[in-house]
């Protein structure tokens, strides 16, 4: 009778061979040292740390109003949108003004084209022709002068009556005169145009080079433009909407930078400075720690609870879709405020999250291979920061290496080098 196995024992055949299969590549893996780099725990005197409630708040929020009235023609960004300094975001109507500026402009070409035919002078045609003019005059004053000479001549005769005489001397007269026109006529197209007509020209062309900068500048108030780089808050407005001077158009917020604001009690804010490393935890972002520096203590503070407003100065990290830290976040800021104390520090890449409690790994050392050993995950409770280092409380001691690269993958009695 041929043997048939029992389904039962050959699943529990299979699940074991299934377990030592994978116990064997557990092994294996396992005996790969991973490389990382470790740096030693330190103990140091710090000042003992104190926690308070802060929010995330934007660097810095302008109201973008408008300079003028005038109607909403183009409306270019949305809520959430990152803007540039100097870019276009609302633009109003300015028809009226585009014909105001064409006039100004040829108002300008006029003005330029007389200041250029005075600054030029007289053309030699205009010369010659005054010349012209001047040699006729004197040709009928002699004309004229000669005619009353033997008019007079003839009147001592008796030959010719004081009718004639009479107007013989106006012609001559007449013919002077003409002759002193003609003579400074000539003068003054040879001598060209006085200075003092030049630097009039010269006025009008400055007003009205001025006229047309005056009515640029309105046409370019009509465009609402980004005060700094930054991302759009709010909007007031919309395509059509009518809006006088001074009407708020769009909220701009700074996010390249942000600031953690916290109110520190009267007791602690003298032993703060500025500059001191404060280190900030975002309930949101449990992943994740910040460090900055105290930007501002703002001193004047709130007369009922005593306290002050600290602001701590953090990068905004940019990635896709915005800022990582975004206004309105809750957070909550360990300064260095208390009484000085021996503590363990470890570098903040040291500082595994994720979990319910932070975490490093320490290496504990292959005697065989300085350079070798196995990691543990030791959880720690996270105190105040200094210097790009932060207090740790956990089974750590000073010169006890910690992994600072490489551990964002590592689990317990895993191999390393470094």
């Amino acid at each position: 009778m041929p043997f048939t196995p029992n389904p039962i024992q050959s699943s529990a055949v299979s699940l074991l061979a299934f377990v030592a299969m994978a116990g064997a590549a557990a092994g294996q893996t396992s005996s790969e040292a991973v490389p990382v780099v470790v740096q030693q725990v330190v103990q140091r005197e710090v000042l003992a740390g104190q926690t308070f409630i802060g929010t995330v708040m934007p660097r810095r929020i302008s109201k973008v109003g408008s300079a003028v009235e005038g109607r909403v023609m183009e409306f270019l960004v949305n809520e959430g949108d990152p803007v540039s300094a100097g870019q276009p975001m609302v633009k109003l109507r300015t028809v009226t003004l585009e014909i105001q500026l064409a006039g100004a402009r040829a108002e300008h070409q006029l003005r330029r084209h007389e200041l250029e035919e005075l600054q030029n002078g007289s053309r030699p045609e205009e010369i010659e022709q005054a010349r012209a003019r001047m040699l006729a005059a004197q040709a009928r004053r002699d004309y004229t002068r000669n005619k009353l000479d033997r008019l007079q001549k003839a009147y001592q005769r008796g030959a010719t009556s004081i009718d004639e005489l009479q107007d013989a001397t106006s012609l001559a007269e007449t013919a002077s005169q003409d002759t002193v026109a003609a003579d400074a006529a000539y003068r003054l197209a040879v001598a060209g145009p006085r200075a003092e007509k030049i630097a009039q020209a010269e006025a009008n062309v400055a007003i009205a080079a001025e006229t047309v900068r005056h009515i640029e500048d309105q046409i370019e108030r009509h465009t609402i433009e980004a005060p700094f780089d930054g991302y759009v808050a709010a909007e007031y407005t919309e395509v059509g909407h009518w809006v006088t001077k001074g009407d708020d158009v769009v909220d701009v917020v700074e996010l390249a930078n942000v600031d953690v604001d916290c109110m520190v009690a009267e007791q602690y804010i003298g032993q703060l400075t500025v500059g001191a490393t404060a280190r900030v935890e975002i309930p949101a972002l449990a992943e994740q720690h910040f460090t900055g520096p105290v930007s501002y203590i703002v001193p004047w503070g709130e007369l009922r609870s005593r306290n002050f407003p600290v602001k701590i100065r953090l990068d905004g990290i940019p990635q896709d879709g915005g800022p990582l830290l975004k206004p309105g976040m809750f957070a909550r800021v360990t300064l260095p405020v208390g009484q000085t104390a021996a503590a363990q520090l470890v570098p903040k890449d040291a500082v595994v999250l994720g979990r319910a409690v932070p975490a490093v790994f320490a290496v504990d050392v292959d005697g065989a291979d300085p350079r070798q050993g196995v990691v543990r995950r030791v959880e720690v409770e996270l105190g105040v920061a200094s210097e790009g280092m932060i207090q740790v409380t956990g089974a750590l001691e000073a010169g006890d290496r910690v992994v600072v690269e490489g551990n964002e993958r590592l689990q317990s009695g895993q191999a390393v080098r470094f």
